[in-house]
């Protein structure tokens, strides 16, 4: 298997805004098979998955195909600037920190400062939840489905791919959270 090949292939596979806005780069010296680098706001239009290609190529290529899809809908699944009660507050409390920094008010500043943090870190926690990781397998199976799978076999191939990660990334069991991503995967018609 050749990687410029491979990653060619899979730029095909991906869906349009995919192509845009993530990158795939080989990276032998991780110990996972794919790993999606979670982008910070700065970053919405550059968005990495790095792949061992040594290890991927011990997966089937439908299998390889639902994790590359997965991997892309989680990674399109962080929305930093989607308004809602937390972006709302943290634009009030960015416009009240610049107002009590120009009024060189200490305790507002404080106020307005601690205010921002606790909003920038449910935004961040936010897209960083188990509920975006179970998102992001739909996604990818949705994806799959236009790109000529059947659900079942999406589901299947997902399932396969997630239980056969630890085995390829010498580990011990599944993890928390891909125990969760299987046991909704089969729940899922």
């Amino acid at each position: 298997m050749s990687i410029e090949q491979e990653i060619n292939r899979l730029q095909d596979l991906m869906p349009a805004s995919g192509r845009i806005c993530c990158k795939i780069r080989s990276k032998p010296q991780q110990t996972e098979i794919i790993n999606t680098v979670f982008p910070p706001p700065w970053r919405s239009k550059n968005r990495l998955i790095y792949i061992n290609f040594d290890l991927w190529k011990q997966l089937s290529i439908p299998q390889r195909d639902l994790l590359l899809l997965r991997s892309v809908a989680f990674s399109l699944g962080v929305k930093w600037f989607k308004f809602d009660i937390y972006q709302g507050v943290l634009l009030s409390a960015l416009g009240g920190l610049t107002f009590e920094i120009a009024n060189q008010d200490i305790v507002g500043i404080i106020v307005a400062g601690s205010l921002l943090t606790i909003a920038g870190n449910q935004i961040w926690q936010k897209n960083l939840s188990i509920e975006k990781e179970l998102e992001a397998d739909e996604g990818g199976i949705k994806v799959a489905i236009r790109r000529g799978y059947s659900s079942q076999e999406a589901k299947k191939y997902l399932i396969e791919a997630i239980e056969s990660l630890p085995k390829i990334e010498s580990r011990r069991s599944l993890n928390f959270i891909e125990l969760l991503r299987v046991q909704n995967l089969m729940r899922i018609n």
